[in-house]
C-alpha cells in the first residue's frame, strides 16, 4: 500500500477528525478565556486588591556586585494569571464532562419498551425456527 494512501486513510478516520476538531475549537476555547481573565476579571481583583495591574507585577532580583542594577525580573503576575486561566478552563470542562455524564446516564437508565406486535411475531417465529 503507498504511503499516500495510507496516510489518506488515517487522517480520514473518524477520530482522528474527530480529535482535530477538538483541538480547534479548544484552542478557540482558550482564547476565550484568556481574554475573559484578562480584560474582565482581572481588572475586578485587581481593583478589589487596591488598583493592582497583575499583568506587571514583578520582582526585580538586583545585582549583588552594583546595588543599583536590576540583574532580572521575576514576572510573577502573568503566571498568576495564567494560572487563572488555567484554573477557570479545567472548571468549565469538568462541568462539561459532568453534564455529558449525566446525559449518559440518563440515557442508560431509560426504561426499554415492550417489544411491539411486530417485533412478538418475529420474537415468536425466531423461537419456532429454533425448535426444529
Amino acid at each position: 500500500m503507498g504511503m499516500a494512501k495510507e496516510f489518506k486513510e488515517f487522517a480520514m478516520k473518524g477520530n482522528v477528525v474527530d480529535m482535530a476538531i477538538g483541538v480547534i475549537i479548544g484552542t478557540a476555547f482558550g482564547k476565550i478565556v484568556s481574554s475573559l481573565v484578562a480584560d474582565l476579571f482581572m481588572p475586578i481583583v485587581g481593583a478589589i486588591t487596591g488598583k493592582v495591574d497583575f499583568s506587571k507585577l514583578a520582582y526585580d532580583v538586583p545585582n549583588p556586585l552594583k546595588t543599583d542594577e536590576v540583574m532580572a525580573s521575576i514576572a510573577y503576575g502573568k503566571t498568576l494569571t495564567t494560572i487563572l486561566d488555567f484554573v477557570i478552563i479545567a472548571f468549565c470542562l469538568f462541568m462539561v464532562i459532568k453534564i455529558m455524564n449525566a446525559a449518559k446516564k440518563k440515557e442508560a437508565a431509560a426504561p426499554e419498551l415492550p417489544p411491539t406486535k411486530d417485533q412478538q411475531l418475529l420474537m415468536e417465529i425466531r423461537d419456532l425456527l429454533k425448535q426444529k
